[in-house]
């Protein structure tokens, strides 16, 4: 095989497109021109950054983007090569301008996407998960794994989870009222379904959580919507619907950081719910979908921790914490019938979760490796909402209001302008900035005043061109 001990790459720093994409299209063109041929080695990675006078980690990513298109191969403990089939007809992105009339959609393949909150998948303990699935499988009962079991979840996964309720959260959990399930999605959809009837009434957040909607919907119920303010959810007028509406039965909270505002309910609000729930036998249904990311020196506790609340469900996850490929999330109720009513249900659509799953995150928490990715993950995302806040404060200035979150992945901006968003998320979309439209919060015919801007999964890089962006599509209104 032919060694490549030397290439020449001209790099402009002045230039829109990113350095890393740069040293991958001059190695297309090397590869298409015939300069590099098939089979030939890459010098090493600090090699090649010595070379071109960058930083290693950007010939990584360059040479991510030619593995992932094919133009390299890798081989281990030997190097990366020039592939043998190299794409054809493959365009150079230097020269991918085209004529052609293409949907707006898809002008950006990979805009900037300014999810709903997500954790960073990058920084997944994946070793560490791997050698706990390792270690299940090693075991000498490992094929008494393999059969069916408890529709609630594996024993020992419960028996922890209620264990850090109790000592972590200020609850007062019994195990055998604690229910693991594919995620708080799952929860909710468990909960709608045992929990309401058709022609019963729920009050949810506005702004709120539209899968949790769907699924209350769904089970028949109609949602009663109240606002939310600074304090959260707004008491007065939940006391006002629930003085004329006698089929409420239920209130759906994310109170430790309101989805989507970010907002911490209230203390007075708190014991005012309380009151209200007892008073109207109300079920509080409090979803702690980011309990685990707060930026303070503790967190608020839950307001199911209060042991005044008489009916209660409460709904953790720890897909945000691991990885949100791994549906893992919970729910516990103060209702004995509802969590046999919940074991039925789940028996019916799902017989059971997955117990290696739960037993694998099980070892990462007994190990400590668990509790290490929290602490580090925690971190890394306060680091990122300062770096955050000093962007907004840099390109949006006063065009918007916000609040510094104490905790979760996203900052929740009000533009002190009206904003029509059928034209303003097109718009940025043109830009190659896609944001979840803010409409999507509300209950028609009210229409949203602010924007969710996450900050879990970009880069620094990345949240600052959005966010600047952003800051010139209002300016331009």
């Amino acid at each position: 095989m032919k060694r490549l001990w030397k290439l020449e790459i001209r790099l402009d720093q002045a230039a829109e497109k990113p350095i890393y994409l740069q040293i991958a299209d001059a190695i297309i063109e090397a590869i298409q021109q015939g300069r590099l041929l098939k089979g030939d080695i890459l010098p090493s990675t600090r090699t090649l950054a010595t070379m071109l006078a960058v930083n290693r980690n950007t010939i990584v990513k360059a040479l991510s983007v030619l593995l992932d298109e094919e133009w390299l191969i890798s081989m281990e403990r030997k190097g990366i090569y020039i592939a043998q089939t190299i794409p054809q007809s493959r365009p150079l992105r230097a020269k991918a301008e085209t004529t052609l009339p293409v949907d707006p959609i898809f002008q950006h393949p990979a805009p900037l996407i300014f999810d709903n909150g997500y954790p960073d998948s990058k920084i997944v303990p994946v070793k560490e998960l791997a050698r706990a699935y390792r270690q299940i499988f090693n075991r000498n009962a490992k094929w008494q794994m393999m059969g069916y079991g408890n529709a609630l979840g594996d024993p020992r996964f419960i028996q922890h989870i209620a264990h850090m309720l109790n000592h972590q959260r200020g609850m007062h959990v019994k195990e055998d009222h604690v229910c693991v399930t594919r995620g708080g999605q799952m929860a909710i959809y468990l909960i709608a379904q045992c929990l309401l009837k058709k022609g019963e009434a729920i009050m949810v957040e506005n702004p709120g959580y539209q899968s949790a909607w769907q699924a209350f919907e769904r089970a028949g119920a109609t949602l009663v919507p109240i606002e939310v303010d600074a304090e959260g959810i707004s008491t007065t007028a939940m006391r006002q619907q629930l003085e004329k509406n006698p089929n409420i039965k239920a209130v759906y909270l994310t109170p430790h950081h309101q989805f989507p505002t970010t907002v911490t309910l209230s203390l007075q609000r708190r014991l005012e719910i309380i009151q209200l729930a007892n008073q109207y036998n109300l079920t509080v249904i409090e979803d702690d979908y980011d309990n685990e990311f707060h930026y303070s020196y503790r967190p608020v506790l839950p307001l199911c921790s209060y042991i005044e609340l008489q009916h209660y469900v409460y709904i953790g996850t720890l897909s945000k914490v691991v990885a949100p490929a791994l549906r893992i999330g919970f729910l516990v109720t103060s209702h004995p019938s509802l969590i046999e009513e919940i074991s039925q249900l789940r028996k019916i659509i799902d017989i059971q979760g997955d117990r290696i799953m739960e037993q694998a995150v099980l070892q990462l928490i007994e190990d400590g490796m668990l509790r290490k990715h929290i602490k580090k993950a925690t971190s890394l995302y306060k680091e990122k909402r300062e770096v955050m806040l000093e962007y907004i404060q840099h390109y949006l200035g006063d065009q918007v209001t916000y609040t510094i979150p104490d905790g979760g992945l996203a900052f929740w901006i009000k533009p002190k302008q009206s904003i029509d968003y059928s034209v303003f998320i097109p718009r940025l979309l043109e830009r190659g900035v896609q944001l979840v439209n803010p409409n999507d919060y509300y209950m028609a015919p009210t229409s949203s005043d602010g924007l969710r801007l996450s900050f879990g999964t970009l880069s620094l890089a990345d949240l600052e061109k959005g966010i600047r962006i952003i800051g010139e599509c209002l300016e331009a209104l």
